[in-house]
C-alpha cells in the first residue's frame, strides 16, 4: 500500500515510525512532515489545511490510505473531501470531529447522553462569565470553545486568574475566534489519564491507557502546554476503571454519535480525571493524542496498517500489547509555552537501550537539524518497568544539559 500521513508533529512522526515496520507498506509519505520524518518517509511540501492539494497528491501518487494526525484539517472537513473523491481516509468527518472542535458542543453532548463530566456553563458574554466566576469561586477551569493547539484551557487557582483568562480569551482574542465562546467548568480533583480507541461506527477497540503531563515544569507546576511527556501503562488505573471507561465513555460516545447521525471513524481520545466518584471526561479529542501516541504505539504488538484496515472493514483488530512500559519526555524550546526562539541546533546522539527519538518542531538545514517550534522532540524508551524506561530515556537526555536553548521535565515516569 501507498500510505500518506497528514501532519508535521511528534504524533505523526511516531505514526510513521510504526507504519514503517509494516510489510504491507510500499511507499510512505508525510505532508508536510518535519526534520525527522524524512528518515522514514518521503516528505511532500503540502500544508495540512491545503485539502485541495492533499486530494490532488493522493490521486497523483495513487495513495491507498490517508491517516490524518492534527485536529485542524479534521475540523476543516478533510475526511468528507477524501470520501467524496473515493479516497480511503482514516479520520472522522467534520460533523463527528466537532466533538473536539467545539467544547460547548462536547459538553452538551455529554450532558444529553449521560457521559460523566464536570458541571459547566457556556458563555458568549465576558461580563456574564466574570459574574459566574464571582458566584462559583476558585479553583475553576476556563476553556476556549474552539481549537487552540492544547493551550486554550486555564486551570485557575484564584478568581483573579479566572477573570484574567476570560479577558485573554474573549477581550484580547488570544485564541482568535476559538475564544469568542468559552466554557467554565467545575474543578475536578484526582489523577488524569488518557484512553484512546480505534473506532468505526459502533465498534470500539481501546488501546492501553497513558498519562500525559501538561504542566511545563516538574511536579506539575507552571503553565499548561501541549504536553511535556507521557508514560504507559498507568499503574493506578485498574482493569475495573478501564472497563467502566470503555463502556460508559468511549462506547457510549460512539453509539451516541451514531444516534446523532455523526458516525465516527478514526481515533477517539478521552482525556479523563479519575475522581472519587469514578472517571469523568475532561475533554474528547478526535485523533491520536500527542504525546500519548508516542508512548502507546511502541507497546502495541500489532501491525498498525493491519489494525487500521481491519477497523475500517468492521473487523476486530485483536489488539495485543507488550508486557512492558514506555516513557517519553518532551524537549521544548526555552520560554515555551510563551515566547521562544527557533533555529537552535539540536545535539543528537545515538539512541541506546530501547531508546528512540521522535521529532516534532524541527527542520533540516545544511548545518543539521534545528528547532522550529515550542515542543521540539520527544525522547522515549521502552523497559521492563516504568522506572527502567525512565532511566533509559533520561540517560539520553543528558545530551541537552550543555545548552540553554532547551529544557525538559525531570520527573516524567517517576511522578506517576
Amino acid at each position: 500500500m501507498n500510505i500518506l500521513v497528514v501532519g508535521r508533529g511528534g504524533r505523526e512522526h511516531s505514526l510513521i515510525m510504526q507504519l514503517e515496520k509494516s510489510n504491507k507498506v510500499d511507499k510512505l509519505y508525510a505532508a508536510p512532515g518535519n526534520g525527522g520524518m524524512g528518515q522514514h518517509a518521503t516528505c511532500v511540501d503540502i500544508n495540512e489545511l491545503d485539502i485541495d492539494g492533499l486530494v490532488h497528491f493522493a490521486k497523483e501518487a495513487a495513495i491507498d490510505l490517508t491517516i490524518v494526525g492534527p485536529e485542524a484539517p479534521l475540523n476543516a472537513g478533510i475526511a468528507d473531501r477524501f470520501q467524496a473523491e473515493n479516497l480511503a481516509v482514516f479520520a472522522p468527518t467534520e460533523k463527528a470531529a466537532l466533538l473536539e472542535g467545539s467544547k460547548s458542543f462536547a459538553k452538551d453532548f455529554m450532558k444529553k447522553y449521560d457521559i460523566p463530566t464536570a458541571k459547566y456553563e457556556t458563555f458568549t458574554d465576558a461580563e456574564a462569565a466574570k459574574q459566574y466566576i464571582e458566584e462559583q469561586g476558585a479553583p475553576i477551569v476556563v476553556k476556549a470553545d474552539g481549537l487552540a493547539e492544547g493551550k486554550g484551557v486555564i486551570v485557575a487557582e484564584t478568581k483573579q486568574q479566572a477573570i484574567e483568562a476570560i479577558d485573554h480569551m474573549m477581550i484580547e482574542r488570544k485564541f482568535a475566534e476559538a475564544g469568542t465562546t468559552i466554557v467554565i467548568e467545575e474543578f475536578l480533583e484526582g489523577k488524569e489519564f488518557s484512553l484512546m480507541a480505534f473506532v468505526h461506527e459502533n465498534n470500539v477497540y481501546p488501546m492501553m491507557p497513558a498519562r500525559d503531563h501538561k504542566r511545563a515544569y516538574d511536579n506539575d507546576e507552571g503553565p499548561n502546554t501541549g504536553g511535556m511527556g507521557a508514560f504507559a501503562p498507568v499503574p493506578d488505573i485498574t482493569d475495573a476503571i478501564l472497563e467502566y471507561t470503555e463502556q460508559v465513555v468511549l462506547q457510549k460516545a460512539a453509539d451516541s454519535l451514531m444516534e446523532e447521525d455523526r458516525p465516527f471513524t478514526g481515533i477517539l481520545y478521552a482525556g479523563l480525571m479519575n475522581t472519587a466518584d469514578g472517571p469523568k471526561v475532561i475533554e474528547f479529542n478526535t485523533r491520536f493524542g500527542d504525546p500519548e501516541t508516542q508512548v502507546v504505539l511502541p507497546l502495541m504488538k500489532n501491525d498498525l496498517v493491519q489494525v487500521i484496515t481491519d477497523v475500517m472493514a468492521g473487523n476486530d483488530p485483536e489488539l495485543e500489547w507488550k508486557d512492558e512500559a514506555c516513557v517519553g519526555v518532551v524537549v521544548a524550546s526555552t520560554g515555551y509555552p510563551g515566547t521562544y526562539k527557533k533555529d537552535a541546533l539540536i545535539p543528537f546522539s545515538e539512541p541506546a537501550n530501547n531508546t528512540f527519538v521522535v521529532q516534532a518542531g524541527t527542520k533540516k538545514t545544511d548545518n543539521g537539524v534545528v528547532s522550529n517550534g515550542g515542543r521540539v522532540l520527544l525522547v522515549g524508551a521502552v523497559g521492563g518497568s516504568l522506572d527502567a524506561a525512565a532511566q533509559f530515556a533520561y540517560e539520553y537526555l543528558h545530551v541537552f544539559d550543555s545548552t540553554d536553548a532547551f529544557f525538559y521535565r525531570k520527573d516524567i515516569g517517576t511522578n506517576v
